[in-house]
Parts: C-alpha cells; sequence; structure tokens
C-alpha cells in the first residue's frame, strides 16, 4: 500500500482480488493425491462452496459430468439455469425513442 493512496481504494483494489463468496468447486472423494479433476471420471466429487473463510462442504456428485454440471448451472436436459435469480426490470410504459 502506497502512503498516498486512500484506504478506501485499497481496500476496493483488494477485494476485487479476492475470491468471490459463493464459488464452487469439486474435489474428488479418493485417498491419496488429488490430479485433474478429468482423471477417474467415474468416482464421486464433493461440492465445496466458498464462504469468504474456508470451503464448506455443500453436496455429493456422483461423478465427472454430474459435478460439472452442478459446478456450470446446467439442468438435467442442459439447459442452464439463471445465474441471478430476480429478473430485470422492466422499462417503464410510455415514449422511449423518438421517431
Amino acid at each position: 500500500m502506497d502512503e498516498d493512496e486512500p484506504l478506501a481504494s485499497w481496500a476496493e483494489r483488494r477485494e476485487q482480488r479476492l475470491r468471490p463468496v459463493g464459488q464452487l468447486r469439486a474435489v474428488r472423494l479418493t485417498v491419496g493425491r488429488q490430479r485433474g479433476a478429468h482423471v477417474a471420471p467415474d468416482e464421486p466429487r464433493l461440492i465445496m462452496r466458498w464462504d469468504g473463510y474456508q470451503w464448506l462442504p455443500e453436496t455429493v456428485a456422483e461423478n465427472y459430468a454430474a459435478a460439472q454440471r452442478i459446478l456450470h448451472g446446467i439442468e438435467g436436459d442442459g439447459v442452464r439455469r439463471p445465474l441471478h435469480g430476480a429478473p430485470r426490470p422492466r422499462k417503464a410504459p410510455g415514449r422511449h425513442r423518438r421517431p
């Protein structure tokens, strides 16, 4: 931190570097070294969620494909769920553009 930099701007810059709260990750449920995520695709995966301080267990996926669907928000038929549950507000009725 530079002495001339205000604390608020430093804190904002630091916040942008941190891992976002709610981020998910998958970990294989086997003893031994954790290798690439695609290795042993039929083994179960533990889905963990970041709470800002630590990784907490969320659920268990039966295999690699199921874990990827959970991580990327893909439902069973391949349709992505919306990341934000609330719909965007609609524009107020009236004249929006001039002809």
